[in-house]
Order: C-alpha cells, then structure tokens, then sequence
C-alpha cells in the first residue's frame, strides 16, 4: 500500500468514525426527545380526559361520557382508550360501561400505588406509547367536591384512565432525518477524499520521487533528478535537491573510483556505498596508525610483533603460525605460533616450496578442495594459509587455523584487510632487512664470508649474557696458518687468498648453525663451539686440522703448495669466567703449539703462563 492510499484510508477511516459517533449521537438525542415530546402530549391527552370526565360529573351528564370518549379515541394515533374504576365506585355506582374494571397489571398497579405508569414498547416494526394516570379524589370546592357524590376518603383513587399511542410514526420520522444527516456526512466525505486527493496528490508524488532518489543515492547513485508539480517551498526544496546530488555526483563519484582501489576484485560490495566508505576509511586510517607506528621501530623483529598483535586484537584470530621465508635457501623460519606445533611437515621448514600458499603465492583456503596442502597435518582442522613477498630475498606466510567453519568464513572475510596491513609494513621490512645486510656487511669479511672481529667486538656481551642465563659453555678455539707469510712472499697473496678461503670453507662445513666462525685477522680464525664437551669439541678441531692438511693448491708453476694448522683451545667458563678470557688463553695454547712444532691442536693448561703473564 503506497503512503498516499495509506494516508487516504487513514482519513477516511477517521472522517467515518467522527460520522458514526455524530448519527449515534443524533439518534440517541432524536428519540429521546421523540419520546419525551410523545410523553408531553400523551400526559396532556391524559388530563384533558381527566378534566373532561370531571367536568360530566359536575355537570351531572356522567351518562354522556361515552361520546367524549369516543371522539378522543378517534384523535389522531390514539389506540385505546379506557377508564377504570376503583372497587369503591363499582360498589356505589356499578361496573360502568363496559364492565369498567381493571383490564391488565398496569391498572391494578396504578389502581393501587396511585402513581401515574409511562411504558414505551419497541418492535421493529412499531413503536408503542402506554400512559396510565390516577383518578384521585378532591374535596375544593372551586374545582369539584368529589367526596360529595362518592363515598370515599379525600386522595383516594377513584380510577384510572389509561390511554396507548402509536408513535411509530414519530420514530420513523426521526431515522429519516438521521438518514438524511448521514448521507450529507457521506458527501461530506466524498468531497472532502476528493479534495485532499487533488492537494495532496503531488506532494505525494514528490515523497515518492525522493524515496526513489534517495534509495538510488545508497547504492553511490546521485544522478537521479527530483521533479514537483507543487510550487512554494516544495519547489525550493526540489531545486536544492538536485543542486545538492549533482554536486555528490561529482565529487562521491571520484571517492567511490579512489576507494574501489582498496576492495579486492571478486569482494562482495555493500549495498550502501557511504557506509562502504566510511569502513574503508576507518581501515586506512588504522593502517596509516599502524605504519607510523611500526616506522620508528628499532627492528624487523618489532615490525613482526606489531603484526601479531594485530592479528590477536584486531581480527581476534586464535590460532595462527607466522613464518618468514628465505626465498634465496627456501628455508622457512618461524617466528611465532599460538600452539606449540604447527599444521605443518617439518620438511616444510626446510624447503618451504612445500607449502602450496608459499609456491602458487596464493591464498590456500581448506574448505575449496579436500586435503587442499598436501604438507598440512591439520586433518580435523580448516585452514587459511596467506602468502606475502616482500621482495626477491624474504616473503611472509601468515597460516591461521580454526574447527569452526563460521570462523574460517570471518577469515576468509579478512583477507584483504590483513593483506593491507602487510602491504603497509612491506616498505618498513624491505628497510630494516636492508639495515640488516649493511650491518651484517659491515661485521663479516668480505673474501670469506665469516663473521669479522668487529662482530666479535660488538656481540660478545650479548653471547657472554646469554650464556649466563641459559648455563651454556663454550669451547672457544684460535686457529693459524703455520708460515702463511711465507706464501704470501713466494707465492704472492693471490695463492696467500687461495689458502684463507679454502679454511674458510672447511670452518663453515664443519661447525654447526649454532656455532661461529670468525676470521681474527689475517690468517688468524677464532671458532666457538656452543654447548660442545670436550671430546666433541677436539673431533671437531681434528676434522678441521686434517681437511686442511689434505689440500692442496696450485701455485703456477707446476708444483702443488700443502700447508698445515696450528690449534689452540679453551674451554669457557671451566678455564676463563670470561668469552675474552678464554679468546686470550687459546690465543696462548696456539702460541704454545707454534713454539713446540706448529701443525698440532694444543688444549689451554694454567701453567702455559709465565709468572706474572696470567690475563
């Protein structure tokens, strides 16, 4: 129902009610005054009976009585009439005409009460008038001395005259009239419908016409033109209308192309694009909190916990793995899980071209096809796997798992967003990892790779506390090329080169990841063995002493130059309380193995030292 029917209905409905509560209202009053004008005039005829009868006594015709009765019986629409005498005047004076005597309850009742009796009976056909008065007896003589005739006390009821009037016609007249007054209340309201049809017809139309447009407006549509036939205001407002959509059309037109930017392809779009805009909005806004945020932190580190956090507090996600991933090695490395275990294989870790979400760099959602990763272990569990570059060395994965598939579809809903705030941290990563490489550039040796003395330098303190806390030992070894100089004299330092990078290699094939290797200077190299004992340790050190014994290198004449090591070891914190401590004593061992014959390991003793010589 459109709201010009609804409002024409509601007025009608309420002109028919004031009309129904006026006819009942007439009605009512029109009988009653109907049967108390009835009731005047029957009263009347009552007592003209009453003084006539009165009057054939005194005048002593008593015996006429029946023609003026019977001429006002004849009156207009009286039905009976009749008199009734008391058993006082029957005695003396006999029934009467008639036998005029009581005829029903209502004469005996006035008979003997005294009291006049007015009753009205309604048919639906006819309407019934019954008046019954008493005949009492007087004793004024201006009047007439009825105790001089009838053998009765003054007051005593001598009769009654009882009269019936139809006044079906009274009634009749009376629902003409409300007839008449209801249909000119009906046309009344025909005219009034037709009036309020013709004004409030266009204003209708103009309400429909900025429903329309305004409904437009929410799906981003501002091109729809507001039209009134009604002048004054309305107009104004309608002129003001369409002046204030061009100019939304303009400028919203703009903004919804700008914000479409950051709706992935394939989203579901909001019916309300301002509502649309205005989430967008309050997106960039968080994220552009977020970059700022994360751009004055120290470390790529910090940058990760930054985005930890948003995942817990922002999208609520319960469990969740975040990787980063070597592109170089295609080993993955994870830096932080909700569970102890991942859903993934280890081999995974290893070589993460394992991980579908990481090789295809597309999202991996579960619930598209059965046992979608095939290097997953969540077999109970759905999953969403994000992959994220940001450049040719490091990518990110973020793997967010959940039993609940209503939670699974919220994560698939967030998506972008997550995507967004990893887009916004890439330009901060790609920085700090650059950072990283010039500091990790500045502490390594350009020729060997190794860690350089400056690395030591700067994270010995680290290491020492590190060690403090976790009771780690560490066998700290110095190594040494005996009469490298000599090579660099015969052989040039080409050959000299030759000799300190092939040690190199055989120091980083034969420690662990947790160990390090450092060239000291020169040909000096310092090895830390983490958490090694000491049979463990001096395998390591003779697989070290006897790889480099068994090369050999060509030096440009024909003949193959072999050269051998010196080792010194010291063992941390059993023989110095200190890393420099125990770096000084090998230092000492290496200069005990050097004056004693060179190409042997030597383990650090306390009585090494001269007196007066102990560090």
């Amino acid at each position: 129902m459109t709201t010009k029917s609804k409002l024409m209905f509601v007025v009608t409905i309420m002109l028919l009610g004031l009309t129904a509560a006026t006819i009942v209202n007439i009605a009512l009053n029109f009988r009653e005054y109907s049967i108390k004008s009835a009731t005047d005039k029957a009263e009347m005829a009552a007592n003209i009976v009453k003084d006539g009868i009165t009057a054939h006594m005194v005048n002593g015709i008593m015996d006429k009585r029946e023609y003026f009765l019977n001429q006002i019986s004849s009156t207009g629409n009286v039905e009976f009439l009749r008199l009734i005498r008391s058993q006082n005047v029957i005695k003396q004076y006999g029934d009467g005409f008639d036998k005029e005597n009581t005829k029903d309850a209502i004469d005996e009742k006035v008979l003997k009460t005294g009291e006049a009796v007015e009753e009205i009976t309604e048919t639906a056909n006819s309407t019934k008038l019954r008046v019954t008065i008493p005949y009492k007896a007087t004793s004024d003589n201006t009047v007439a001395n009825c105790l001089t005739c009838h053998n009765v006390n003054k007051g005593e009821v001598l009769g009654v005259i009882s009269m019936q009037f139809d006044i079906t016609e009274t009634r009749n007249s009376g629902m003409v009239t409300v007839l008449k007054i209801l249909g000119i209340n009906l046309l009344f309201i025909f005219i009034v419908l037709l009036l309020m049809n013709y004004f409030v017809t266009p204003y209708m139309q103009l309400f429909s016409n900025l429903q329309e447009g305004i409904k437009k407006a929410y799906s981003g549509d501002f091109t729809h033109e507001f039209v009134s036939k009604v002048g004054g205001d309305a107009k104004n407002v309608v002129k003001q209308m369409n002046s204030l959509f061009s100019k939304m059309q303009e400028t919203f037109g703009d903004i919804k192309f700008n914000l479409a930017t950051f709706i992935p392809q394939g989203a579901a779009l909001s019916n309300d694009p301002l509502h649309e805009a205005k989430t967008i909005i309050n997106e960039l806004s968080d994220i552009y909190k977020f970059k700022k945020t994360i751009e004055h932190d120290g470390s790529k580190n910090e940058v990760y916990t930054r985005i930890i956090d948003i995942l817990k507090l922002k999208y609520h996600v319960g469990h969740f793995a975040f990787y980063e991933v070597n592109n170089v090695t295609m080993e993955r490395k994870l830096i932080y899980s909700t569970e102890e275990s991942t859903i993934c294989y280890e081999k995974t870790n290893k070589n993460a071209l394992e991980c579908r979400a990481h090789r295809t760099n597309t999202v991996t959602i579960s619930t598209e096809f059965p046992n979608l990763c095939q290097a997953c272990l969540a077999f109970n569990s759905n999953y969403v796997c994000i992959p994220f570059s940001i450049n040719k060395d490091v990518s990110l994965t973020v793997s967010m798992t959940s039993e609940d598939i209503n939670e699974v579809e919220l994560m698939k809903k967030n998506i972008s967003s997550i995507k967004h705030y990893l887009e916004a941290a890439k330009p901060v990563i790609e920085s700090q990892i650059l950072m990283e490489k010039l500091k990790d550039t500045s502490l390594r040796d350009g020729m060997t790779g190794l860690y350089n003395r400056r690395f030591l330098e700067e994270f010995i303190d680290k290491i020492m506390s590190q060690a403090g806390r976790n009771k780690d030992i560490y066998t700290v070894m110095m190594l040494d090329v005996d009469f490298f100089k000599m090579v660099n004299d015969t052989y040039g330092h080409d050959v000299g080169d030759k000799v300190i990078v092939a040690l190199s290699k055989i120091l980083k094939n034969s420690i662990r990841e947790s160990d390090l290797a450092i060239r000291y200077g020169g040909e000096e190299f310092v090895v830390m063995l983490h958490n090694a004992d000491s049979e463990g340790a001096m395998e390591v050190a003779k697989k070290i002493h006897s790889a480099f014994a068994a090369l050999s290198f060509d030096v440009g004449t024909g003949d193959a130059l072999k050269k051998t090591i010196s080792i010194g070891m010291a063992k941390f914190p059993s023989d110095g309380d200190t890393i420099w401590k125990c770096i000084k004593y090998a230092d000492t061992a290496l200069y005990e193995a050097k004056n004693t014959g060179r190409n042997k390991i030597v383990e650090f003793t306390p009585d090494m030292f001269k007196s007066g010589e102990e560090f």
